[in-house]
């Protein structure tokens, strides 16, 4: 086909709804994250409200940083690569509205249920079941209309980042609907139709999947193509993005045991997961590695595009986050690790270092390609925002990894008659200057979040102060015309 002769006219304006909310859930999920750091050191900050304590404030900054910013960033940037990839409009303008406001409502049912106390108890999966079925409608209807986008495509190529996008969306679903399986007993209430064992092992397929594919599928697609688009280079070896996706899905869905090491979890499925998340360490440095080669006669570039800085840092910590993950899942070295801050450090390494900093990367493309901008507003407040979000998120990460070595140690050290050294308050004490260091580093990140939506705020402005100019042109020409 001659494309050429043949004008698309994209959907923009989901995308754009999508990338908005996404920088507005941004700044709220992160601003809860930091009162709960703080609760950590000033605990009167919980306000002595039920309402306000970290067990309820906890899910509520998860599901909001997850969930609102970052399945945001996935609506906006899987709807923008596959109309552009596959040089058709979106399908079904309707449903993809539907998907946009369907999704604001579960994330507005979850700040409301969370706080309440109306959860599951399950980790990422804490909605209750009927906000789990709207959850369930909004992202089937996200599948229809993105697979079906890709069927009717004008291309003959289906370009790699709408491969990783689409088994996001497939396994997220599968995830989703057998995790969330349950008896209802009322409005507010359920319980899990898993037992035991059985129920822990599902939740954890579920919760590191959430992880494998929500938080790294889906974000590598954002990386095959915003990492080539703004460097201005082709992917470094396409044939290796090919492997990557492959041995990826194939690998991750079995690495969820790891998080149940020394439980009632039977010992040959724990081992199993210690395997399968030590073999993963190849596909994710392979991927990694393709991604910063990809800068290959354009690292100069790096010197002044603060938006491929955020690209190329958010890979550092891809391969750094997924080093660490499979050597954590380790017997050994999960015996120090687990129940210690040394996973909340691993957990932000991924969630501040990767899938926030690519996203804030893509965002700072696309939003000035949808108001059909040359730029965002200021670049000069996207290199401060880099600088914040890279500061705070070192003294966040190497807080964390201090105090849950720290932890770790204490509490597996005995005396010579075998009791324990240390009391666990003792250890708690230990910690608090890892919690100071860790809140100025959140802070840090959150004033990064803010000066980007300062930045998103002033360039819409530009817009619409582009748009009243051009109609007053336009009303004026047809004055002088009459």
């Amino acid at each position: 086909m001659d494309f050429t002769k043949k004008k698309i006219v994209y959907n923009n304006k989901v995308v754009y709804n999508f990338a908005l909310m996404a920088v507005f859930w941004g700044v709220i999920g992160m601003a809860i994250g930091l009162l709960i750091a703080g609760q950590l050191i000033w605990p009167e900050l919980n306000l002595n409200l039920p309402w306000t304590t970290f067990g309820r404030l906890r899910p509520l900054h998860t599901n909001a940083v997850i969930f609102a910013f970052g399945g945001n960033v996935l609506f906006a940037t899987s709807y923008y690569v596959v109309q552009r990839t596959c040089y058709t409009a979106l399908a079904f303008p309707s449903l993809a509205k539907f998907t946009f406001w369907g999704w604001q409502l579960v994330i507005v049912l979850a700040a409301i249920s969370l706080p309440l106390g109306m959860t599951t108890s399950k980790e990422y999966s804490e909605l209750e079941w009927h906000i789990s079925i709207l959850l369930a409608i909004v992202w089937i209807s996200y599948a229809i209309v993105y697979f079906t986008t890709i069927v009717k495509r004008t291309t003959n190529h289906i370009y790699v980042a709408n491969w990783f996008f689409g088994a996001f969306i497939l396994t997220t679903a599968v995830l989703h609907v057998v995790n969330s399986m349950c008896i209802p007993v009322n409005l507010t209430k359920s319980y899990s139709l898993y037992s035991g064992a059985t129920d822990a092992m599902i939740q954890w397929w579920y919760g590191h999947n959430a992880v494998g594919f929500f938080l790294t599928a889906g974000f590598l697609g954002i990386m095959y193509y915003f990492v080539p688009k703004q460097a201005q280079r082709p992917v470094y070896s396409y044939r290796l993005s090919v492997v990557h996706f492959w041995t990826l899905v194939a690998i991750y869905i079995w690495a969820g045991p790891h998080h149940l090491h020394y439980t009632a979890l039977p010992d040959w499925a724990q081992s199993l997961g210690m395997v399968m998340s030590l073999i993963l360490l190849a596909p994710s440095w392979g991927g990694m590695i393709n991604g910063i080669m990809t800068l290959s006669g354009a690292w100069h570039k790096l010197r002044t595009d603060p938006i491929l800085r955020f690209l190329v840092i958010s890979l550092s910590f891809y391969g750094m986050s997924t080093f660490e993950g499979p050597m954590m899942a380790i017997k050994t070295v999960n015996a120090v690790s687990h129940y210690t801050d040394w996973t909340i450090g691993h957990v932000h390494s991924g969630a501040l270092g990767w899938v926030a900093m690519i996203s804030f990367g893509a965002l700072y493309h696309l939003i000035p390609k949808l108001l059909n901008l040359d730029c965002m507003y200021s670049v000069r407040l996207i290199h401060t925002h880099f600088w914040c979000a890279i500061t705070g998120t070192v003294l966040y990460v190497v807080s964390m990894w201090v105090n849950g070595i720290s932890q770790g140690l204490m509490w597996r050290a005995v005396n010579a008659d075998g009791t324990l050294a240390y009391s666990f308050i003792e250890s708690v004490a230990a910690s608090k200057f890892g919690y100071i260091v860790r809140f100025i580093g959140g802070g840090l990140f959150l004033i990064g979040m803010l000066i980007m939506a300062y930045n998103v705020w002033k360039t819409t402005k530009i817009k619409k102060q582009q748009n009243l100019d051009e109609s007053e042109f336009e009303l004026n020409a047809k004055v002088a015309t009459s």
